[in-house]
């Protein structure tokens, strides 16, 4: 059963067409990564299926109850505390103080972010840190659909891993669903169900292929080896590492 189904989906800005005719969907407990080459229109796409912005054309099906969204960037309020950062969407949505505080307790546990920092300000924390506390801000109301828009682009190696283990772990915990953006083959190989590519000029969704085996269980030989054939022998891929500057991402 699909949670999520874009159709004919298109959007333009100043009137240069950047997606059309998209259409994708997403079952209940499926990750799906979103990869295509720089500009194609990959984090339009993401936002308008997240109804951050709304599509100049097609229409978008949610049959989730609720999603959360990680961005580029840890988006964290500088002002606030990193347990108030988490606690923050139950705040607007009306839950009381203390019945906040103990949900973001639990869900700074679900991404091993140390009880001692919740104290702490954004300033005071590391990039990795501050990723944990924007994911476990997503997944502090409980989602059961959560969307990635290339949320990892910023660390290094070592850490991209650990956080890309976080969401798998997450995903396996919760039984969310998901749309993640990436431009990295690896990290979509390793934490997705599927792979969707979008076309080089955002027209469609050029093809997919779905992955062996489950996210976290594959092997990084099998990871390694899958992204190389991609790369050498499918034609689907041949365009995934284009930039094209003019176009809006």
């Amino acid at each position: 059963m699909s949670v999520l189904q874009l159709r004919d989906v298109g959007h333009s800005y100043f009137g240069r067409t950047v997606l059309d005719g998209i259409d994708l969907s997403v079952a209940r407990g499926e990750v799906v990564a979103l990869v295509g080459p720089s500009g194609c229109g990959k984090s339009t796409l993401v936002h308008i299926a997240a109804g951050v912005m709304e599509p100049r054309r097609g229409r978008v099906e949610r049959a989730y109850a609720r999603h959360g969204m990680v961005f580029q960037g840890p988006r964290l309020l500088p002002w606030a505390t990193a347990l108030d950062n988490i606690a923050y969407p139950l705040r607007i949505s009306g839950v009381r103080r203390g019945e906040r505080a103990q949900r973001a307790r639990a869900a700074a546990e679900r991404v091993a972010f140390d009880r001692a920092d919740l104290g702490k300000f954004p300033v005071e924390l590391s990039g990795g840190m501050q990723q944990r506390v924007a994911i476990a801000r997503a997944l502090v109301a409980e989602p059961d659909f959560l969307f990635f828009d290339e949320p990892f682009t910023a660390l290094d190696a070592a850490l991209k891993r650990r956080m890309q283990d976080l969401v798998i772990d997450a995903s396996r915990a919760a039984h969310f669903a998901a749309l993640f953006v990436t431009h990295d083959l690896i990290e979509a190989a390793r934490i997705a169900h599927r792979i969707l590519v979008l076309d080089v000029a955002g027209r469609g969704v050029a093809g997919e292929r779905r992955l062996d085996g489950e996210p976290g269980a594959r092997e990084d030989r099998a990871v390694f080896e899958t992204v190389q054939s991609f790369l050498k022998d499918d034609p689907l891929f041949r365009h995934i590492h284009d930039v094209d500057e003019r176009r809006v991402a």
